[in-house]
C-alpha cells in the first residue's frame, strides 16, 4: 500500500477557481490522515504559487475564506507545497512562503513511478 500522495496541478486554472477546491480538500484530508502528502504547482496552476495570487480568488461568490486560505490549511496539515523548475520562469520568484522547494520534471517522473506513491493530477 502507497504512504504517499503526491498531487500535480497542471492543468488547473486560476481562473477557474471552482477547479481548485477538490486539490487542496484531498490533500488537506490525506495529511490528516497521515499520510505524505506533496502538492506541486506547475503550468498555469503555478502562478498559485506567486504571493498574492490565491489571496484573490475565492471558490464561489460568497465565500470569505480565500483560495490561500485552503493552502494555508494543507500545509498546517502537514501538506509540502513544491514549484516545478519551469513555474519560476512564468510566474517569477516572488513565493509564497508555504513553498518550500524547487523540482524538476525528473522529480516529477520518479516520484509518479516510485510504488510507495499515488498520484493525482489536476
Amino acid at each position: 500500500m502507497a504512504d504517499k500522495l503526491v498531487i500535480v496541478m497542471v492543468n488547473t486554472d486560476p481562473a477557474n477557481p471552482s477547479e481548485l477546491g477538490a486539490p487542496f480538500f484531498q490533500a488537506t484530508v490525506a495529511a490528516s490522515m497521515d499520510y505524505e502528502v506533496e502538492v506541486i504547482l506547475t503550468g498555469r496552476a503555478g502562478e498559485l504559487a506567486k504571493v498574492g495570487i490565491a489571496e484573490k480568488i475565492f471558490l464561489h461568490m460568497g465565500n470569505t475564506r480565500s483560495v490561500y486560505d485552503y493552502m494555508k490549511e494543507a500545509y498546517e496539515a502537514g501538506v509540502v507545497f513544491k514549484v516545478c523548475t519551469p513555474t519560476l520562469d512564468l510566474w517569477g520568484d516572488n513565493l509564497i512562503p508555504e513553498v518550500t522547494e524547487t523540482i524538476g520534471s525528473a522529480y516529477v517522473i520518479s516520484e509518479a513511478m516510485s510504488d510507495g506513491t499515488v498520484t493525482f493530477t489536476y
